[in-house]
């Protein structure tokens, strides 16, 4: 189980501090002991601001934004009760993500990842995303290794696994369960430096918690991430096309809008930001064949993305 640790440089372990608070060491960016509240401390302070902004600027998410914010919050206020010499509590952090594919799951995951790193939690808060086929192999014993090799690359960071639940589909003899045996295992070799999160469908990974009782337990932290809804997802298109330089004509919002209201009443798992991501990606390239075909462009022709596009990007893949 991982539980809340606070990390220091090596080079410092032999000395007093160190051996005061060898079970909660401190860790601040960059791997140096912080002995004062100086420059050190209000650049990690800045860090975690600039993190926390950019978790608060995704769109929709609100329960996932206050459970961060809770466990941030927990966090921080450990790290202060340790420089007061009081008790500190464990908190095992693994977690398990809830939700249908573009829900934002990959994402979140990163930004905690970073948030742990600079609050102390985790020494680099890497992310490495695997999935079944990453995990299980194809002889008895090649799962072990190939798990083991996947827990390695995590180290110091988390290790996401997306679709967590088709390890458990293949019956007893599959090596789907040899996998969760050892990353069993490496949360327990490893308990002080890796973070485990399990990803995939509401309903499946349920049933995933439910035939693997063991888990549930070193997985307290469950985060459900909903669909977006059509205003979501059209913020997500604005978002998107602004990094790029772009924006939506009147007529194309509007097209835009009737898609997705269309879409989402065909599909019931369609409220995702992948499906919002296609569709721009081929308006763009709509608009793109559009106009190489004139002789005169304007800057606001380059930027703007017309109802036309967004049709001729609609009716190339009606799917989306």
């Amino acid at each position: 189980m991982v539980k809340i640790r606070l990390w220091q440089n090596h080079s410092e372990q032999n000395g007093t501090l160190a051996n005061e608070r060898r079970n909660l060491p401190v860790f601040s960016p960059g791997g140096k002991l912080e002995k004062n509240h100086g420059a050190g401390e209000e650049q990690r302070q800045k860090n975690v601001r600039e993190i926390m902004k950019e978790l608060d600027s995704l769109v929709g998410l609100a329960g996932v934004k206050k459970l961060v914010g809770e466990i941030h919050a927990f966090v921080e206020i450990q790290r202060r009760r340790q420089r007061e010499k009081l008790a500190t509590e464990p908190q095992v952090l693994h977690m398990v993500f809830k939700g249908n594919p573009g829900t934002g799951k990959t994402t979140v995951a990163r930004i905690i990842g970073r948030l742990f790193k600079e609050v102390g939690v985790l020494p680099k808060g890497h992310l490495v995303e695997v999935e079944r086929a990453d995990l299980v192999g194809e002889y008895i014993g090649h799962t072990a290794q190939k798990t083991r090799e996947q827990i390695k690359k995590a180290l110091g960071g988390i290790l996401f696994i997306d679709e967590a639940y088709s390890l458990a589909r293949g019956g007893e003899k599959d090596f789907g369960r040899e996998a969760i045996d050892a990353l069993v295992k490496g949360m327990e070799d490893h308990k002080d430096n890796l973070i485990l999160i399990l990803a995939g469908y509401r309903q499946e990974m349920e049933w995933f918690m439910e035939s693997n009782p063991g888990l549930r337990s070193r997985f307290p932290i469950h985060i459900t991430f909903p669909d977006y809804s059509t205003p979501e997802l059209l913020a997500i298109a604005d978002l998107m096309l602004k990094k790029r330089q772009y924006h939506l004509s009147p007529g194309a919002r509007d097209e835009l809008r009737l898609i997705l209201e269309e879409t989402r009443s065909l599909h019931v798992h369609s409220g995702n930001a992948r499906l919002v991501r296609n569709l721009i990606e081929r308006a763009i390239r709509q608009q793109a064949v559009r106009l190489v075909r004139r002789g005169q462009v304007s800057r606001e022709d380059l930027m703007t993305i017309t109802r036309e596009d967004i049709l001729r990007a609609h009716e190339s893949n009606p799917g989306i």
